[in-house]
């Protein structure tokens, strides 16, 4: 035991001289192009951390296959890196499944996990193949029947979000009887009720959410078990972790826990989860602009050229490390975004140089994640552009 925690601990070392030294590569990068080539909000990603953070995943979780959640960030470029490297995707929508069938990935492949799915983008995922459809109550279970009888459903289960940044457990989840009911309405429909899922919340840092995610598993197994159905997918869901200026639970952490868990379920089982953030998030640094500065009330504002609408809409729950080309003394800095709405603003301050000035660069790190996937054109203003270096 002591061994086996050693080789952890050295894994770790490594890894974290390996991310830094990729980081100091990365500003050095990165600086020398937004100063020949910015035009707009920037999100600069770097391919060999893509493709190490995949690979990190798998080691830490062997019976494990990953499907990357594609809304943490859809670009082209990434899917087809991420599925060079045999990660498969999960999808929630019409669009996120064709842009994965224009880079070639068979949508046999795809998990379809939004639990509530439009009629028309339904429609498109069974006339183009896709087989996994999960279901978080009849209502779902009965539509996606109807379009599709030979459908493989997973159950959505509501499961503890503790400890995790965002919880995602209140508009989804089976909970109590209702997951004895979806069964018995499976049984019912003659419906291929066939794996279980949960969710363990969007950066989650407490490792037993999935102990207690994958421990309610074995016991919808159970009564799947019981009533004649053959569950043979156990979806561990997202929620994985980066570290963002507090410490985190490592993948390694989670993966030996997870390890554990997945004995009491047979070899034959298929067990899969869906990273997004831990992918992505680390390989990219947002890059802005000052837009303007002011002094409000005795505290100093600084607006950039991106904000709430144009992709840091994770920035007040989320503490990001900002870094600048500035030396100044450090002086506590109120940030906002370009546009008009008030909403526009963040919560938290950030202790950055004083001598900041309109053009100046801000360099946000781990970025990757839900910043250009969830930005708009609000106010005139453009979308960030994405480079993969």
């Amino acid at each position: 035991m002591l061994g086996a925690q050693a080789t952890v601990t050295n894994l770790e070392a490594q890894n974290a001289v390996a991310a830094a030294t990729a980081i100091k590569a990365d500003i050095n990068t990165l600086r020398h192009f937004v100063a020949n080539n910015y035009q707009r909000p920037t999100l600069l990603l770097e391919e060999q951390i893509l493709r190490a953070k995949a690979r990190r995943f798998m080691a830490a979780m062997p019976r494990v296959q990953p499907h990357f959640a594609v809304k943490c960030n859809p670009i082209p470029e990434i899917l087809s890196i991420f599925n060079d490297e045999g990660v498969r995707f999960e999808i929630a929508s019409k669009k996120e499944l064709e842009q994965l069938i224009e880079i070639g990935v068979n949508p046999k492949e795809a998990f379809y996990s939004n639990p509530i799915k439009s009629p028309e983008h339904l429609k498109f995922a069974v006339d183009n193949g896709v087989e996994w459809y999960v279901v978080d109550c009849i209502d779902e279970l009965n539509k996606v029947y109807q379009a599709k009888p030979d459908a493989k459903f997973y159950l959505r289960l509501h499961t503890s979000n503790e400890g995790s940044t965002f919880e995602l457990s209140s508009k989804f989840g089976a909970t109590g009887s209702d997951v004895k009911d979806i069964i018995n309405a499976a049984v019912a429909l003659k419906a291929d009720l066939a794996g279980v899922t949960f969710h363990a919340g969007s950066q989650c840092l407490n490792v037993q959410n999935w102990v207690i995610g994958i421990r309610a598993a074995r016991s919808a197994f159970d009564e799947m078990l019981a009533v004649g159905l053959k569950p043979r997918l156990l979806n561990l869901g997202g929620g994985y972790p980066v570290e963002l200026g507090r410490p985190v639970p490592s993948i390694e952490e989670i993966g030996a826990a997870v390890s554990a868990e997945l004995a009491a379920f047979p070899d034959e089982v298929q067990v899969i989860a869906e990273p997004g953030r831990f992918l992505v998030a680390d390989s990219g640094h947002f890059v802005c602009r000052v837009a303007g500065t002011a002094t409000r009330g005795g505290q100093r504002w600084l607006y950039l050229d991106t904000g709430f609408y144009g992709g840091l809409m994770e920035f007040d729950d989320m503490p990001y490390r900002l870094q600048t080309d500035r030396q100044g003394s450090l002086i506590n800095w109120r940030l906002a975004g370009p546009t008009c709405d008030s909403i526009d603003t963040f919560k938290l301050s950030y202790n950055l140089p004083e001598d900041l000035q309109a053009d100046d660069f801000i360099y946000i790190e781990a970025g990757g994640a839900y910043t250009n996937s969830t930005a708009s054109n609000f106010n005139g203003f453009d979308i960030p552009d994405v480079k993969i270096i």
